[in-house]
């Protein structure tokens, strides 16, 4: 349906409900086979490619409510059938997607599709230390103290830095921003939007105070353990262990199958997805964690 002009010169959008129709092709069986419980869930092509990869706590329910979405119209339409894969919990749920999206690059999942390069902002402890962009391919983030912020690009790590040096009048030209040139006031002095480091009308010591305080509420944590650790999630009396090392997801252990299929591997790497999906519920104490031998 295309788009149309009223008699009063309106345009009027197509509304995606107008023309969606309930995708009966795709396979009633493989619908009908949805756990109501937490895990993951695929919708594959005619052809067994992965259209879109998603979690849910409850597996069934989100499964029917993409269905009735006319947004997803297009993904429906190429879908023949859903498969599914259970955990234990929502956490074994999330580290799942994200690393089978990563495997499978699924069409539809296109904001975790890539592996990101990551970077981030360093602060040295020297209070005329400048903030630097460093790259995850050069360090290890996951012991590297003094990191603040994971970026996808050199240029959002920029410009987040100058959001912090303008809410917190901070000196552009002692933060990197701006070449500095001794004796002189930057212009954001100028024009009052800067304490005065640059002249000395604030002290080097309280304008690095400032900056590490603000940048503070970013600081990427540091893997707390020696080695690999894992997370305990249990359902319906099925426990599952979820191999975490480094910020980097390595596979789960089912109980229930009396084995470990779990290596560790050759490198390491610091994964952004597995940080993000666990770090506040480990700095919150929701996690139960135990050690584990690979």
């Amino acid at each position: 349906m295309q788009p149309r002009v009223t008699s009063l010169g309106l345009l009027i959008k197509p509304n995606p409900a107008d023309t969606f129709e309930y995708p009966h092709h795709i396979d009633r069986a493989s619908l009908d086979a949805l756990p109501s419980k937490p895990g993951i869930y695929i919708f594959r092509d005619e052809n067994d490619r992965p259209l879109y990869i998603g979690k849910s706590i409850n597996i069934r329910t989100r499964v029917l409510s993409h269905l009735r979405t006319p947004e997803e119209a297009r993904m429906l339409q190429q879908s023949s059938h859903v498969e599914f894969q259970r955990t234990a919990g929502d956490i074994g749920a999330l580290l799942l997607e994200s690393r089978l999206i990563k495997e499978m690059q699924p069409l539809h999942n296109k904001k975790l599709r890539r592996t990101r390069e990551m970077c981030s902002l360093r602060l040295g402890a020297h209070v005329k230390s400048v903030p630097e962009v460093v790259y995850a391919r050069d360090l290890d983030f996951a012991c590297t103290t003094d990191l603040y912020g994971l970026f996808a690009t050199r240029r959002a790590a920029q410009e987040k830095l100058r959001e912090i040096v303008e809410m917190q009048m901070l000196c552009p030209g002692l933060t990197g921003l701006e070449a500095a040139t001794r004796g002189r006031a930057c212009f954001a002095h100028q024009i009052s939007r800067c304490l005065g480091a640059c002249v000395g009308v604030e002290t080097a010591q309280e304008h690095y105070r400032r900056l590490k305080a603000a940048l503070n509420e970013m600081r990427v944590m540091i893997w707390p353990y020696e080695g690999a650790m894992g997370i305990v999630e249990e359902c319906d009396g099925w426990k599952q262990t979820h191999v975490v090392d480094h910020w980097a997801y390595l596979g789960s252990i089912d109980h229930a199958k009396g084995r470990k299929p779990v290596k560790r591997p050759a490198r390491r790497a610091f994964d952004v997805d597995t940080y993000k999906i666990l770090v506040k519920p480990m700095l919150r104490g929701e996690l139960f964690i135990q050690p584990v031998r690979l």
